[in-house]
Order: structure tokens, then sequence, then C-alpha cells
């Protein structure tokens, strides 16, 4: 028993040893940020070349920027390149924060010609819009938050979960996920992508015009939807051709127009090669 209590405690010191060295390996850049009225809602925007956003709302009167540059994958490559010498680690972030009248501007500085990798995970007022993008190397997640959303993420993927809103939302290449507990009549809204899937659930007693489009792929929901139209009307395009008759090129775009609960505000969906679910919340 004696060996038993003596092998755990020294498992724990060393998982405490290497906590510690990781965090030591991956500091953190912190900044609190004072709103000039902690009353009103508050505007955050955000925009990375390559790292992940990660913003959660909270009962509070300030805004909690953290920043950590995430470890090369190739430092290993580049000492080699420069003869075996060993990479020093820049773990600068760059972090800069602006605040203008609740307006909350975070971003990163550049080196090497290009952009480090750093991950930023932030805590902000309930009451929070957003202008949120990232291009290379992360995701972007927004959690419990009351305001209008515009995310634009490249390469990876987007979650908003527990939103009270409006969101814009697009993610190119990878899943885009959603979950409202309410959301503003008198928003438009619309989620996109060209590779990933589309999951997005609506509160129950929503009142929308809805327009789908997938053209590799399928549209499910457990909503009563109204089906309008299933094609829309072919739009008759005449090519010129160099001298030769003239080509007569017909596209249609295969979408579905639909009404929820007899019609209201826009949502609009698109995807390319992923499927779409527009589902009912409870």
């Amino acid at each position: 028993m004696k060996n038993a209590r003596m092998i755990w405690m020294v498992l724990l010191l060393m998982a405490g040893s290497l906590a510690l060295v990781l965090a030591q390996d991956t500091p953190v850049d912190r900044v609190n940020v004072p709103l000039t009225d902690p009353s009103r809602p508050v505007m955050l925007k955000i925009g990375l070349v390559s790292g992940s956003i990660t913003v959660k709302g909270a009962a509070m009167k300030e805004v909690i920027v953290e920043a950590r540059v995430r470890a090369s994958e190739d430092d290993e490559e580049k000492s080699e390149r420069r003869g075996g010498l060993k990479l020093i680690p820049n773990n600068n972030t760059g972090l800069t924060v602006e605040e203008d009248d609740n307006v909350v501007s975070v971003g990163t500085a550049m080196r090497g010609g290009g952009s480090r990798t750093v991950d930023l995970t932030l805590r902000v007022p309930t009451n929070c819009s957003m202008h949120l993008s990232t291009v290379n190397d992360g995701n972007i997640e927004v959690e419990n938050v009351n305001g209008d959303l515009e995310v634009n993420c490249t390469n990876g993927s987007v979650k908003l979960l527990g939103i009270s809103g409006s969101a814009v939302a697009h993610a190119l290449n990878e899943d885009l996920t959603a979950t409202f507990v309410k959301i503003n009549p008198q928003k438009s809204m619309s989620f996109s992508s060209l590779n990933g899937k589309i999951d997005v659930t609506l509160p129950s007693d929503l009142k929308a015009n809805v327009y789908t489009k997938s053209d590799q792929g399928e549209i499910y929901s457990d909503f009563d939807l109204k089906v309008l139209t299933e094609n829309i009307a072919p739009s008759p395009i005449v090519q010129a051709n160099k001298g030769k008759k003239g080509k007569f090129r017909v596209s249609i775009e295969r979408a579905v127009r639909a009404t929820i609960n007899g019609g209201g505000q826009e949502l609009q969906f698109t995807n390319f090669n992923g499927d779409i679910y527009i589902r009912k919340g409870k």
C-alpha cells in the first residue's frame, strides 16, 4: 500500500512538473481592457492571419484578452537548415489591443515577412457584437453572447454556441456549427461553406423566409418548411466565340426557397460540397 501511494505521489509530481514546463515554454500575454461605458454593449473586432479565436461571454464589465504563441512544427527543420544551431524561441505574441468608445480592436504583429501563429482567448460582457476573421491554422469559437456576429474562417471551423442575436458566418473549408437561443427578427442571417458541413439550430418559434442551396450535398430539416420553389428559373446566356456561331448556355441553380411558420426574416444557407442541417431547438 505504501509503495502504491509513493508511486502515485511521484506520478503527480511528474505531471505537475510537466505542466509547469509547458506553461513556461508557452507564456501567455494577458490584457484587461477597461470599457468607456460598461453599461453599453461592446463591439469586438479581431483579424488574424494565423491562429485561433475563442470568445466566451460572461457577466463582466471589462474585456480580458489572452494571447499565446503556438509552437512551430518546423523548428527542428529550421535548426537543420542553420547548421544544427538551436533555435531560440521567440514567444512574443505581438499583441495589440485598442479600446475606443466600447469598440475593442485586437491584433497580432507580423514577423519574418509572415505571421506567427497566435491563439487568442477572450472573455467579454454578454452583450457583445463581433467582427472576427482568421485565415490559417485556426478555428473560431464564440459562446454565450448577445449581439450581431460577422465571422469568417478560411481554413478552420466555426462554432457559435448559445447565441442570442444574429450571425453572418462563413467557413470556407471546414464545418460551420451554430446554436441560437434567441434571434433578432430584424436582422437577416447567412451561413455558408465550400467544403464543410453547415449545422444550425434555431428557436422553434422562428418565423423566416429560407433560401438553401447545396451543389454536391443534401439539405435536411425538422422544421415544417413550406417549399415555394425547388429550382430557380434558368438564366440563358448567349456567349460570343471568335467568329463562330454564338453558343447558348443555360445554367440552372438548384436551390430551395421555403417559409417557416408563415415567413419572416431572411435566412440563407449556401454550400458546395457539404450537407446543410437546419434544426429546431428544444
